[in-house]
């Protein structure tokens, strides 16, 4: 196995919408099959204009029934601090990349089932 904890750059290539969700839901389910227990996403926070709509869409795509059986839970960047203790809780090794996650509004991390 992996590490626990992976990084994934959504906002790579700057993608539509539609490409990075699509590349979201993939790597979501490779992850979890690889045994990993979270994947911090980085997304952006639309300075740019493109990172918002991706941003904006990240929760949709990770409520959805197609994600039922992945993802457990998630929390983007600014509500960290408030969820912190619930969060380490499932996934001690999240504990390392606090500093990057910690009001970062580019970022969500999801814990997998």
């Amino acid at each position: 196995m992996q590490s626990k904890v992976v990084e994934f750059n959504l906002e790579y290539d700057m993608p539509t919408v539609e490409v990075a969700l699509q590349k979201l839901k993939n790597a979501l389910t490779t992850y979890k099959g690889l045994g990993c227990k979270a994947v911090i996403i980085i997304h952006g926070y639309g300075a740019s204009g493109v990172g918002g709509s991706i941003k904006a869409a990240v929760p949709r795509c990770l409520n959805d029934n197609s994600m039922r059986g992945i993802v457990r839970t998630y929390v983007g960047g600014g509500q960290w601090y408030n969820r912190k203790r619930e969060i380490l809780a499932m996934c001690k090794s999240l504990e390392s990349y606090e500093r990057r996650i910690t009001n970062n509004e580019g970022v969500t991390v999801v814990i997998l089932k």
